[in-house]
């Protein structure tokens, strides 16, 4: 069965200063968008009011996830009808083991396996990801470096099998041969029931992916969409011309 995650005209801000000036983005299953665009265009604004942030406010428009309104649902409600986001900079809890963390996010989203079970689906992840074993007894992202946090957060995901991933630059801090890792794990989660929202300002790890759609944000609107050639073009040219095509 396929899903939508819908946002309609969307302003948000922190405090008085509004940020979002009013997007329009609908994302299916089966399909990757990418988001785009300068330091402080609103992105990672965007990533935060989907998954419910309360730092972010709404001010206006609605963000549906199939027909139903998820405004004011708040962030474990929305993780628990299919939604994830993998952080920039991820948290470091010492004390807690990264199996640990995974098995009780799981549980809290309502999909329990067996321990054995359990072990075995992380196992193959850590296998897919090039991630030693030995992840499950580390403590959660401490003294890890940044291409291993990215990777845990991916780890996540595949283990949390989400209906929406918002991967809020998720190829930061990687390395080549990361994040040719990293985009093969993504493009073989999508289906009909996993759709994904890459925010990223770089296009090395978008070789590796194939991607349904790209969109560009400037000052809090999208505004212009395209494929993989616009990310081409942005990558030759910046951003400065299409700031001059629609200004």
């Amino acid at each position: 069965m396929s899903h939508s995650l819908h946002i309609q005209n969307l302003v948000a801000g922190v405090g008085e200063k509004k940020i979002l000036q009013g997007i329009d983005l609908k994302i299916n299953t089966n399909e990757i968008h990418v988001v785009m665009g300068p330091n402080g265009a609103g992105k990672s604004t965007l990533s935060n009011c989907i998954i419910g942030n309360p730092k972010y406010q709404i001010l206006g428009g609605d963000i549906f996830f199939d027909d139903q309104n998820i405004n004011n649902l708040k962030v474990d409600e929305r993780a628990r009808l299919g939604l994830f986001l993998s952080f920039q900079q991820p948290m470091s809890i010492k004390g807690v083991k990264n199996s640990d963390f995974v098995r009780q996010a799981m549980q809290a989203c309502e999909k329990k396996c067996s321990l054995m079970n359990f072990f075995s689906q992380y196992e193959n992840a850590c296998e897919d990801l090039s991630i030693p074993k030995n992840f499950a007894e580390r403590y959660l992202n401490v003294g890890f470096s940044g291409g291993e946090m990215k990777k845990n957060e991916i780890l996540q995901m595949k283990m949390l099998k989400p209906k929406f991933a918002i991967l809020d630059e998720i190829d930061s801090g990687l390395d080549v041969d990361a994040c040719k890792i990293i985009g093969k794990n993504i493009s073989e989660m999508v289906n009909e029931n996993f759709g994904c929202l890459i925010i990223t300002h770089q296009a090395k790890i978008l070789e590796h992916i194939k991607i349904n759609f790209v969109h560009v944000l400037i000052d809090g609107k999208i505004v212009k969409t395209g494929d993989i050639n616009l990310v081409k073009k942005i990558e030759e040219q910046g951003f400065e011309w299409i700031k001059n095509e629609v200004l």
